[in-house]
């Protein structure tokens, strides 16, 4: 299947081929027909699959440069808003729409301007709704909205925001729904707002046999000295670190920095011009490390990650398929690799549970221990360990994942 034959238009597929996008990923083929026709859609994929082309090449075919705001897309976060606008302005370039990006943290006055001559408006919730209040902003022409990571938004309690903003626009307009899962409220707001809608599954644009995945048991002491180890063995060309909390976030990176490794970090407590010029310099390679929290990257669209290392495990099993879902992308190889203490067993347990994906346990390697400073602000002792390396964990260091229901 070609762009061509799924009926792009030239100037849309001149622009996707000079990004690199040459063929389209599953959801594409499923949904832009979908979209084109008219229906109402509900898309079930996972990061990396290729969601924004998939609405947003249809919804730039559809609009009238003449009849001011037809469009909105509402997203979770900052980072994901202003990625989506990023895109689109990529993939339209030679469809001159304007496209609007309003999001919180920054001035309302400069987003004011641009609505006014906006033809697409991309926006997280509660930013929406201020310029709603304020009558910045007409909904009441709205022919296409989407909602994407529709499942985060209810994680992150936007769904009443979003049902508010719905109000706003008039019952005609067509919907498109994307999420990783479904939910009860996600039920319920299709069930009210949509129109027989279409629902499409597909997988992330991430092919198993490109992505190796592993994971070492190591105890808590030991875990920060075996990171280092692996991103100096590792041919890491980009790398995103994940952990669970911003404070594990915060030190990680910083500890990083200290053993001279150049590292940004990004988590939901930055301020806005701090996470977009971490987004910036990691995405123009000027650095190659990146620790973040699941929250804070998902969605985000970040290319040529060689590893992904998970430093930590949360019990939503949904978020380990998240995070390895950053590297292997479109065809490049990619390393998902887990670092194991006592307390991740239950969370990586329930993962593989719920996704039989292939996980080999590797040994533990001989390998330096580094002191890590936790300082005054987190209540735990420097994680210097002072015994012999290359010591193998005991207990939980025999247990084999090779098969997802047993021990």
């Amino acid at each position: 299947m070609s762009f061509e034959k799924l009926n792009i238009k030239p100037e849309i597929v001149k622009a996707l081929k000079e990004i690199g996008i040459v063929k389209p990923t599953e959801i594409q083929e499923k949904t832009i027909p979908l979209i084109h026709s008219g229906k109402d859609v509900i898309g079930h994929s996972k990061t990396g699959s290729g969601k924004t082309v998939a609405f947003g090449v249809p919804i730039l075919e559809k609009l009238d440069s003449g009849k001011g705001l037809q469009a909105l897309i509402l997203a979770p976060t900052r980072e994901l808003a202003v990625q989506i606008a990023g895109e689109m302005h990529k993939f339209g370039k030679y469809m001159h729409f304007n496209i609007a990006t309003v999001y919180g943290g920054v001035s309302l006055e400069p987003q004011i301007h641009k609505i006014a001559r906006a033809n697409i408006v991309v926006a997280t919730p509660g930013r929406l709704l201020d310029h709603l209040e304020r009558r910045n902003i007409n909904l009441s022409r709205i022919s296409y909205f989407v909602l994407d990571e529709a499942d985060k938004m209810v994680e992150m309690g936007f769904i009443e925001d979003v049902v508010k903003i719905l109000e706003c626009m008039p019952k005609n307009r067509q919907m498109l729904l994307f999420g990783a899962t479904s939910s009860e409220e996600i039920s319920r707001i299709k069930h009210k707002y949509m129109n027989h809608p279409s629902t499409v599954q597909a997988e992330a644009h991430v092919k198993e046999e490109f992505l190796e995945q592993y994971y070492y048991d190591v105890e808590p002491h030991e875990k920060f000295s075996l990171l280092v180890h692996l991103l100096k063995k590792e041919e890491v060309q980009r790398a995103i670190i994940f952990c669970s909390t911003r404070s594990t976030v915060e030190v990680v990176a910083n500890n990083l920095r200290k053993n001279g490794i150049k590292t940004e970090m990004i988590h939901g407590k930055l301020t806005q011009s701090r996470r977009l010029n971490v987004i910036e310099s990691f995405n123009k390679g000027k650095v190659n490390i990146l620790v973040a929290s699941t929250v804070a990257a998902r969605g985000l669209h970040i290319e040529d990650v060689s590893h992904v290392f998970n430093y930590d495990l949360s019990r939503n099993h949904e978020e380990y398929i998240h995070r390895i879902g950053r590297t292997a992308r479109a065809g490049q190889t990619g390393k998902a690799i887990t670092l194991l203490s006592p307390k991740d067993h239950d969370a990586f347990r329930s993962v593989l549970s719920m996704h039989p994906v292939k996980v080999k346990m590797l040994p533990k390697e001989e390998f330096p221990r580094i002191p890590f400073e936790v300082g005054s602000r987190y209540p735990r002792r420097s994680g210097f360990d002072r015994r012999s390396s290359g010591r193998s964990s005991q207990g939980h260091g025999r247990r084999s994942y090779s098969r997802p229901h047993r021990y």
